[in-house]
């Protein structure tokens, strides 16, 4: 599988190829956690607020800058928050348990903030121990020590955890380059007039957004004639430019002008042709072999219907591209739900409606009295048919009907193999 080498700041969504190790330790030294005074704990031991005690302001500690000195018995130096701890300090009194003094010894405002002139003096009404209010060296991370595995999917938190262990770099898998073919005599580019008899292509757009939502590159191979040269030749092109996998849509049935079958024979095999679910029946799997030492490369063929289209490209794409991508979560999570509607489903195929979850005023899922999600047909009076894309744009999961489920009353199903009574996974959001 390709990698490559990135700048961390580029590499949120990606799956990391190798381990990251820090390369410095956080926090790379003992710093204060709060803003105050850095002090000796044993010269504030028995400070009071009847009884303060009064140490000497030797200097300062900026964040970003090195401590210029040490502190000795009676002393203290300001510091801010995230500084070094200057040598000789063991702890830090908090501004807020604090009096200024000035030149002559007149008291300022008691602390509530560390901002303004370097005071002469300062009174501590209050003890603390050693080490209070410091963060040690390496308390979060140690340099050497990993970090990451191989195959962690980087998301905000490991960007930040990678940059503050002070590395720049990471080497990631290579978005896998995908090509998706739309086929179609009837076809018409979204937009353009469709004539009398033209209808606007919807799968080349949205098998291109299911594939870069998957964690892909798509490559758009356009739209295909029903003719076997066209499609032939766009294949060979997507397998020229460095597709690893090509998705094609129509064409995979047994009508006389589906021809995306015997395209995938004249260039390798094919492995598996039709698949007994609901919808997406006439689904092919292709292998061509590639050469320059690639490994072979997969041909998805999906029904024309566009709910078919995407129905399929859920179950048997988008697990294929991730692990391409090296992404350990390659399918979607599961739940348990309740049909609210009867339905009606084909005996022998497994089905996936397309539904939408019950919610409360606050947004959350509904559930009954054995925890299982309510859900509702999707599309109302549109229906569940194959073509109807305004079910699917509304749809939140794909509830599956087991194989020998025929006709489903409203509530409780029967269990299928998988010992689930309903099992809904969230596929479109």
């Amino acid at each position: 599988m390709a990698t490559e080498t990135v700048p961390i700041g580029e590499a949120l969504g990606r799956i990391l190829a190798e381990p990251v190790v820090a390369a410095t330790s956080l926090p790379p030294w003992d710093n204060s956690a709060m803003d105050g005074y850095a002090v000796r704990a044993a010269d504030v031991a028995g400070a009071t607020e009847v009884e303060p005690v009064r140490l000497v302001v030797v200097g300062e500690v900026a964040a970003g800058a090195a401590p210029e000195r040490s502190v000795a018995p009676g002393e203290a130096i300001r510091i801010a928050t995230g500084a070094p701890m200057p040598p000789g300090a063991d702890s830090v009194v908090v501004v807020e348990m604090t009096t200024p003094l000035d030149a002559t010894g007149s008291r300022g405002t008691r602390g509530r903030d560390a901002v303004g002139p370097l005071p002469s003096a300062v009174l501590v009404h209050g003890g603390v121990p050693a080490g209070a209010n410091i963060r040690r060296a390496a308390d979060d991370l140690v340099a050497g020590e990993p970090l990451l595995e191989s195959g962690t999917a980087v998301g905000p938190a490991q960007v930040a955890l990678v940059a503050g262990a002070g590395v720049g770099t990471v080497v990631v898998h290579r978005r896998p380059r995908i090509g998706v073919l739309a086929t179609g005599d009837e076809l018409r580019a979204a937009g353009e007039p469709l004539g009398p008899a033209g209808i606007p292509n919807s799968n080349g757009p949205g098998l291109r957004a299911l594939v870069t939502r998957a964690g892909a590159d798509a490559v758009d191979l356009g739209i295909a004639r029903d003719n076997l040269d066209d499609v032939l030749e766009r294949l060979r092109r997507g397998l020229a430019e460095g597709c690893y996998a090509i998705v094609v849509s129509g064409g995979v049935s047994v009508g006389p002008y589906d021809v995306v079958k015997t395209a995938f024979e004249e260039l390798g095999t094919v492995d598996l042709w039709r698949v007994a679910v609901q919808p997406g029946k006439p689904f092919a799997l292709g292998v061509v072999p590639r050469e320059g030492g690639l490994g072979p490369a997969p041909l998805f063929g999906l029904p024309g219907n566009p709910v078919s289209s995407f129905v399929t490209f859920e179950l048997f794409v988008r697990p294929a591209i991730r692990a391409l991508a090296g992404r350990r979560d390659r399918f979607r999570p599961l739940d348990r739900g309740v049909l609210l509607q009867s339905a009606r489903t084909s005996l022998g195929r497994r089905a996936y409606l397309r539904v939408t979850a019950e919610r409360d005023e606050d947004g959350a899922v509904t559930r009954d009295g054995t925890g299982r999600a309510r859900v509702r047909l999707a599309g109302g009076s549109a229906g569940q048919g194959s073509h109807v894309l305004s079910a699917l744009a509304t749809a939140e999961a794909l509830a599956i009907v087991p194989e020998a489920v025929e006709t489903h009353a409203a509530g409780p199903t029967s269990i299928d193999p998988a010992g689930r009574e309903w099992s809904t996974s969230a596929a479109s959001r």
